[in-house]
Formats: C-alpha cells, sequence, structure tokens
C-alpha cells in the first residue's frame, strides 16, 4: 500500500530583490504522511526560507505548494498561513511569557473554539493530552521562566501539535540547549512524532542532527536542493563535493589516475573503475576537464593510519574522543587532513604515518572541475589541432 503525500513542492523560486540571487530556486521534493525531512545546509542557504515558504509567511514568486493534497500557494492560489493546516515551532519558541504552559498551549486551539468546530470541555481535554504527550505533567500552572530550556521547547513543540496539523515545522528547534539536553531531547521529539504518526520538517546546519533523526534528508545550497534522500544514501553516496564535503566532513587528495592507482602526495591508493556507485561529479554545471585528474574523497573514519619512518605525512595534533582518537595530519604541501581511529590506533605527535584505506569501495572520485574560461580555452585548443 503506496504512503499518501503530505508535502509536494514544485519549482519553488522565492526572490527578495531582483539584484540578488534567489534565496530558493527552484525547489521540488515530495514528503510521505508520517516521514520527517531534514533541510540540511550552512548559514544562508535558503532552509529557513524555505520553511517559510511551506508555512505561508513569504509569498514565492514561482511555484506550487501542496499540503494533504490541496493546493496552498500556485498560480492563481493563495491559502493563508492560519489556513494551512500546519504548526511551527520556532527557534526562540516565542512562547507567551504573561501565560501558564497549560494556557500556552491551548492558544492555539481557542482560535477552533471560537469557530465552533471544538468544545470548551474539548479543549481543556486536548491540552491535557499535548500535556501529556510531552511529558510535562503537573507543570500546568507554571510559567515560561519558571522553566528550563529543554522543558520551553516542549511547551512550544505541544503548543504546535495540540491542534493536530497535517505537517509540523520546525525551525532549529534545538540550536538553544545544551549539547545533552539537545542530544537526549532531539530523539524524544522524533519518538513523539513518530508515535502519532506525525510528518514533519525540521531545518538545521548540524549534519549529525539530520542524519540522525531524519527519514529524508534534502541539503541545500545557495538556494538550491543539492540532493535529497535517505540519510545512508546522503552520507555514503553524496552526488556532489559540496554535499561530500558538507555532510560528511571527509577528506579530500589531489589525485591522478595511474597504472598503479590513484597517485597522491602522501602515496599511491587502490584505483577502482569509477562507476556511478563510486564517483561523484563536481559542482553543478562545472565543466569537467581530464577525467583523471581530480580530488580522491576518503572519509575520516576510513583513514587508516600506520607508523613509517620514510612516510611523507605528519602527525601534527591528537584528540582523545572517549571512543576514538582524531588526528589532524600533515601532508608534504601543507595539507590538512583528519583522520578518526580507534584506540588501538596510538600515534604520537611528529611522528610520520603512512595512510590507506581497507578497501577501494570506500574511495569516491570527484573529476576536477575547470572554469568557463578554461573550458573554452581547451575546446578551442582542440579545434585548433582538429583542423591542422
Amino acid at each position: 500500500m503506496s504512503q499518501s503525500i503530505v508535502l509536494r513542492l514544485e519549482g519553488v523560486t522565492k526572490h527578495f530583490s531582483p539584484e540578488t540571487p534567489p534565496a530558493v530556486e527552484n525547489a521540488t521534493l515530495a514528503l510521505n504522511q508520517g516521514d520527517l525531512l531534514g533541510l540540511l545546509g550552512p548559514s544562508g542557504c535558503g532552509k529557513t526560507t524555505l520553511l517559510r515558504l511551506i508555512a505561508g509567511f513569504e509569498h514565492p514568486q514561482s511555484g506550487v505548494i501542496e499540503l494533504a493534497e490541496r493546493r496552498v500557494c500556485g498560480p492563481g492560489v493563495w491559502i493563508l498561513p492560519e489556513r494551512r493546516d500546519v504548526g511551527v515551532v520556532f527557534q526562540d519558541y516565542a512562547l507567551f511569557p504573561h501565560l501558564t504552559v497549560a494556557d500556552n498551549i491551548a492558544f492555539g486551539l481557542k482560535r477552533i473554539v471560537g469557530k465552533g468546530a471544538m468544545a470548551a470541555r474539548q479543549l481543556r481535554q486536548r491540552t491535557s493530552e499535548a500535556i501529556a504527550l510531552v511529558g510535562l505533567q503537573g507543570m500546568d500552572n507554571r510559567y515560561p521562566h519558571e522553566l528550563s530550556g529543554g522543558q520551553q521547547q516542549r511547551v512550544a513543540l505541544a503548543r504546535a501539535l495540540a491542534p493536530r496539523p497535517s505537517l509540523i515545522l520546525l525551525d532549529e528547534p534545538f540550536s538553544n540547549l545544551d549539547v545533552q539536553v539537545r542530544l537526549y531531547l532531539r530523539q524524544e521529539v522524533r519518538d513523539i512524532l513518530k508515535g502519532i504518526g506525525a510528518s514533519g520538517v525540521f531545518v538545521t546546519h548540524d549534519q549529525e542532527e539530520a542524519l540522525a533523526i531524519s527519514d529524508q534528508v534534502a541539503v541545500m545550497r545557495q538556494g538550491r536542493i543539492e540532493q535529497i534522500g535517505v540519510p545512508e544514501d546522503i552520507y555514503q553516496e553524496p552526488a556532489s563535493r559540496f554535499t561530500a564535503e558538507f555532510v560528511t566532513q571527509a577528506n579530500f587528495l589531489p589525485a591522478r589516475r595511474c597504472s598503479q592507482g590513484w597517485e597522491t602526495e602522501v602515496g599511491y591508493f587502490q584505483a577502482a573503475d569509477m562507476t556511478p556507485e563510486n564517483s561523484g561529479s563536481p559542482e553543478p554545471d562545472a565543466n569537467v576537464g581530464d577525467a583523471n585528474v581530480g580530488e580522491l574523497m576518503i572519509r575520516q573514519e576510513d583513514l587508516q593510519l600506520e607508523a613509517d619512518d620514510q612516510a611523507a605525512m605528519l602527525v601534527r595534533d591528537r584528540h582523545f574522543l572517549g571512543r576514538e582518537y582524531k588526528y589532524c595530519l600533515q601532508t608534504p604541501s601543507g595539507q590538512t587532513l583528519h583522520a578518526r581511529t580507534p584506540l588501538e590506533t596510538q600515534l604520537a605527535v611528529g611522528e610520520r604515518v603512512r595512510a590507506f584505506v581497507a578497501s577501494q569501495q570506500q574511495l569516491r572520485f570527484f573529476p576536477l572541475a575547470v572554469s568557463s574560461v578554461e573550458a573554452q580555452r581547451q575546446k578551442g585548443s582542440s579545434s585548433a589541432v582538429s583542423a591542422a
């Protein structure tokens, strides 16, 4: 049985000014009922703007937005935010300081009561259910200043969930919390949403957070959705160098294919036929030069180290992370590489090391992208040779 689509975007574009690039450009995606979508990307990439477009807080210049198979934005169609059946959890919680926990949660429900769609008795019951859902029983009469940051965020979540919307939107909901509270609460929020079958879209710039709690991840860059897929595919099979670098925080070594494998300044890595399964593409719209020259992507956890006095690479620093070491390495050209190794691999700062990978499938190759000017020069040179 196929899942229903709770959110669909087709070619959504938003310009804030004609003189600047679009904040969101041609965004297209679909979210199944009950799934959580993480919008992941660096600051300024357009993820919060996209969230606001879905909520109806911003008007796009073009594109279509559908919620629960109802068009809420498109040519000749515009549904106001309060009629879109979405709940929003803001980064700063946005709680009313003069209202109790119960009154904050009931605030959105009172509009439904005023329309006659819900009785006052149902309002109290729905408020109590929302309080219990987020584990705040007994705190009904507390005010926001009497709560911790994590508790305030739970109130904000309960307020968004109380009207039982078709979609929950969360804008960096955990960024103001301490690390330990953040780790605990993000899993709890996922459990709550999954427990009631809610669908959600949340904005984050934290790679680990997006991969940990999302069913789908959309990586954004400069207003565009660079790649969308399940977390495993995003991490293991990045479609572009940007996704590989931002999501996996991998190492990139300049490399050239030769008979011995991939030649780099720190040695040779075993060659593999670079099929779509283990090769990536350069940046969108980039021109590719020599397909045998580019960069090898090696994830930090895949880079294995071995002490070798004759090796070209040097251990510059070592960080103990509890379950593993993180080594900062320096190549002869001065490039910095990072490796995460088990505690059994103990290397001293200043020691020379040889690097290798256990399997060639752990390598991904990104061909060298050349500028448009250089591409035209190469094309012109080839034409001249052909003419001669």
